[in-house]
């Protein structure tokens, strides 16, 4: 497929993540872009702002004049866009195969994948790339400040973008480096065990050329790959087997990292993340073996590395109210949320809050025992109602179910339905130097901003509590 062929592309979905900024992209490449979306939001309103018409609903009006119609996984067929475009015989494409298409135009494309830490590591490759004087693309699925949002429009021929396994989407990109940053099963309506998302990965892998670069974590399930793919590898960990490691690690006051960096075995530096959590030092050498790959000086890499604060709704601080500190975290899958509680555990603090919106029926059925043992860190976790995102009620499950088995296993836990309420709780109950910490990857970033919407509370200034939307 000739993108430029086509003039008038609508997006169907235009408000997700990936596709505003796929829509910017193309925007910016020339192309007449509309699309639409079941409500407004920050990013629609930054795509109107671009110069984009936007839709709020979904009409077969809406791609009237359109030659390519874009659609989200979260799209259904019976959508009465996509029916119209059917009935008119518009090309239907979805949204990985056009990021592919896309990437067809950038022979240095990097692929950032894997289970849990990609807008994290997309963001630091991105930020170095473009700081070395790289002039990267950059399509990631957060909000980064440093860049400007969720996609960077550059002039070279690198890419870094994000790449999402459900639905096998990354198996229709073509990446010169790919990144696997670790492996476990999630996305339970699609992969049906851990061997068929495996699988997806050993196929993502072998997607890579010849002189391309497969890296991976060498300490989880991701070194699996290494063995399948006949191109350059590069590895990273804590581990002494890998070529990237961390050495002498120590944490501050606030839970951010200093170590040494060892490649092959040498010191060849030192970093002090601005980033919190051990996790994130695995996001760090995954970033700093891209981009050391690519001939960016390893002075340079420490130096941006060094001064990255962040994506929005990654433990995101977004101001105190009565003492404590709210703090916003997308992650919604049960290693997640330990990562997410271990570094509250290290962060300063009285009580830890959690107050978790599990993500989808299918993945809190399937994964309710792990839920169950995720919470141990936190003192007080408090559950509302499943966020269904592109799913029907099963019946299967209720988030009572993860109460009651978190309450088995020794946690306070309880079930509120209304954010009204549970932030009426809150602010009965919170104390000076509480961490209050809105978990998950649907609309409980809302509930954060009604606890700062007191009178008297404070933002942080640096990453406001501006909402970018539910992941569906």
């Amino acid at each position: 497929m000739e993108l430029s062929q086509f003039k008038n592309i609508h997006f169907v979905g235009i408000g997700g993540i990936s596709m505003s900024g796929l829509a910017i992209l193309l925007k910016s490449k020339g192309h007449k872009v509309s699309g639409s979306d079941l409500k407004a939001s920050n990013l629609t309103e930054k795509l109107i702002g671009h110069g984009i018409t936007v839709h709020i609903g979904h009409q077969p009006e809406n791609i009237a004049g359109s030659d390519l119609i874009v659609y989200t996984a979260a799209v259904k067929q019976d959508n009465p866009e996509l029916v119209r475009a059917k009935e008119l015989g518009i090309p239907i494409i979805d949204r990985a195969t056009l990021l592919g298409e896309i990437m067809l135009n950038y022979p240095r494309s990097i692929a950032v994948a894997g289970s849990h830490g990609k807008t994290t590591t997309t963001s630091l490759i991105s930020v170095v790339l473009t700081r070395a004087g790289l002039d990267p693309t950059v399509l990631v699925g957060g909000e980064v400040d440093i860049l400007g949002g969720n996609v960077r429009v550059g002039n070279s021929p690198y890419m870094v973008a994000e790449s999402c396994e459900y639905q096998d989407s990354f198996l229709k990109f073509h990446p010169y480096i790919g990144v696997v940053l670790n492996i476990e099963w999630d996305h339970v309506d699609y992969f049906k065990h851990i061997e068929s998302i495996i699988h997806s990965f050993i196929e993502f892998a072998k997607l890579l050329p010849p002189d391309g670069y497969l890296v991976v974590c060498g300490d989880n399930a991701a070194s699996t790959l290494l063995s399948y793919v006949n191109c350059n590898t590069l590895t990273f960990g804590l581990q002494s087997k890998n070529d990237w490691k961390a050495d002498n690690i120590s944490f501050d006051e606030s839970g951010c990292s200093s170590f040494d960096v060892i490649y092959k075995d040498e010191r060849i530096g030192h970093m002090k993340l601005s980033i919190p959590g051990e996790h994130n030092i695995y996001n760090a050498l995954a970033a700093t073996a891209v981009c050391f790959a690519v001939g960016v000086p390893i002075e340079v890499i420490e130096a941006n590395i060094d001064e990255f604060t962040g994506t929005h709704r990654r433990f995101e601080v977004k101001g105190r109210v009565d003492g404590a500190t709210v703090i916003d975290d997308y992650g919604h899958h049960p290693s997640e949320i330990k990562a997410t509680l271990k570094t509250a555990k290290n962060y300063p603090h009285n009580r830890i809050w959690c107050i978790f919106q599990p993500h989808t029926y299918t993945r809190t059925y399937a994964l309710l025992n792990e839920f169950a043992e995720s919470f141990y860190d936190a003192d007080y976790v408090i559950v509302t109602d499943i966020y269904a995102a592109r799913e029907k009620d099963n019946g299967l499950v209720k988030p009572q179910d993860l109460v009651e088995k978190l309450a088995a296993n020794g946690v306070d836990a309880l079930y509120m339905k209304k954010f009204e309420d549970i932030a009426s709780y809150l602010l009965d109950n919170i104390k000076e130097g509480d961490l209050v910490i809105t978990q998950g990857a649907g609309d409980i970033t809302k509930l954060g901003d009604m606890l700062l919407n007191k009178k008297g509370a404070s933002y942080n200034i640096h990453n406001s509590s501006k909402s970018y939307g539910p992941v569906v």
